[in-house]
Order: C-alpha cells, then structure tokens, then sequence
C-alpha cells in the first residue's frame, strides 16, 4: 500500500525548506501537483501516483533511508548528544531528513560497519535476540591468541558478570612479536551484542583488544572502497539482501 502525505511534509522530507517556508511556496504558486497549482500545503497526495514540482522541478520522493557507514574512532553511536560527537553528525543535511538512526552500536574507539536507517522494523529484527544475527570482527589483540582461546570461543565463554557467551568462531589471522609480548591478529563471528562483548571475551581468556573493526553484519559486508568516516546508501541488492534475511 502506497504512503500518502502532506504536501507540506513529503516536501520538508525531500529538503526543499520548513512547513512554513514551503506554506509561503505554496502561497506563491510555486508548488503544482500534477500540474495544478494548489492553495493549501495540507492536501493529502500519493507519491507513487501524484507528480509533485516545486519551481517547476519535479520532486523525487523516498520515505525510507538505508545508509553504510564506515564508523570512525571517536564518535558515538547515538542519534544525539549533548556533549559527544554522534555518527549522525557525519551526514549530509539532507541525509538527515528523513531521521536515520544506528541499527545496534559500536562503542566510541570502534571502527567499521553501521548500518543507518529509519526502517523501524528492519532495525528491530536484525537486532533482536531470537535472530542471533552473525557480527564479524576484526582485531589486534594483545597476546597471543591460541587454538586454546578457538575452542573456549566455540564453547562459549563465561564474561566477568558470570554470562556464557553463544558460540563464537575465532579466527587467528596472524601474530607479531612486539618487545616483550606478542601482538595476535584476529577475526571473530558472534551471534549477539552484549555491552562491550568483544573486549570482555578476550578479557576472560587473559587477552586485551587494542583495535577493533567490524566488517559485516547478516549478509551486508563493510565496502572496502568506503574510507573511515564516510558512507553511502545501500544499492537495490543489499536491501533485498537485509529483508531477505529478516524473513528467515
């Protein structure tokens, strides 16, 4: 079924000013709806039947939002924040209109792949316990990182609260002497999203994370073409990909 709207809102949405500002537009004659001037900013329309054209351009309009982002160290992963800089703050303004936010979250000094979106039902199953959504990780790990350390994740390991972990797949990557320690690289899949979960799973086998970096969720993969810091909306095909696997 169709979303129909304001006129004042499907235009706010798309960036072309405030309700008022775009009440005055339409007082001058500035807004046709299939070529019909209108009087009134609060008639209802139909976007995917009625052609709206503000200045004589016709208005493209999206209610849904799907962006990747490629999260940098330093910025939280909140839609606002009185003291903290938030990812939303790394997106355009017209990014913004529609009122993106993080599915999940990545903790302030962690890197890598977001998922933004206002698709509230989208948010809510790959996040929901029941889903167990697979969360893979990249990391530099202080210690070395054992096949003892594979099998203690693959079991299910016991956080400082007294929580046992699902099954984790550890993968070790490789190792680095440093001075007098060693340095492991590693990649790990999880199937949930504890506070802090990474970094309080090495904890319980004596390891510290020192950098970490997601790189997929579900069946979206982190584009490596994406820099830190920047992002771009999802194509056609990882939508489907994501709702796809919603169903399951």
């Amino acid at each position: 079924m169709s979303e129909k709207l304001r006129v004042d809102k499907l235009l706010a949405h798309a960036g072309y000013g405030t309700r008022s500002e775009i009440k005055k537009a339409v007082k001058q004659g500035r807004v046709l709806v299939n070529e019909q001037k209108i009087k009134d900013s609060g008639i209802i329309v139909n976007p995917a039947v009625d052609i709206v054209a503000f200045d004589g351009e016709i208005v493209s309009y999206r209610s849904v939002i799907y962006i990747m982002l490629n999260k940098p160290q330093g910025v939280i992963s909140a839609t606002e924040d009185g003291r903290e800089r938030t990812v939303i703050d790394l997106l355009d303004p017209e990014d913004v209109l529609l009122k993106p936010f993080p599915v999940g979250r990545l903790d302030k000094d962690t890197t890598g792949l977001l998922l933004l979106t206002n698709d509230g039902q989208l948010a809510h199953e790959l996040l929901s316990p029941k889903k167990h959504v697979d969360k893979t990780y990249e990391a530099c790990v202080l210690g070395k990182v054992t096949v003892e350390d594979q099998l203690a994740f693959e079991q299910g390991v016991t956080l400082d609260d007294g929580y046992v972990t699902r099954p984790a797949k550890l993968t070790i990557l490789s190792h680095e002497e440093r001075e007098d320690d060693v340095i492991s690289w590693i990649r790990l899949t999880i199937t949930e999203g504890k506070f802090h979960q990474v970094k309080r799973m090495f904890q319980s086998v004596g390891k510290k994370v020192l950098t970490l970096n997601r790189i997929s969720m579900g069946p979206l993969e982190l584009d490596p073409a994406l820099a830190l810091g920047h992002y771009r909306e999802l194509t056609d095909e990882e939508v489907e990909l994501l709702k796809q696997h919603r169903a399951k």
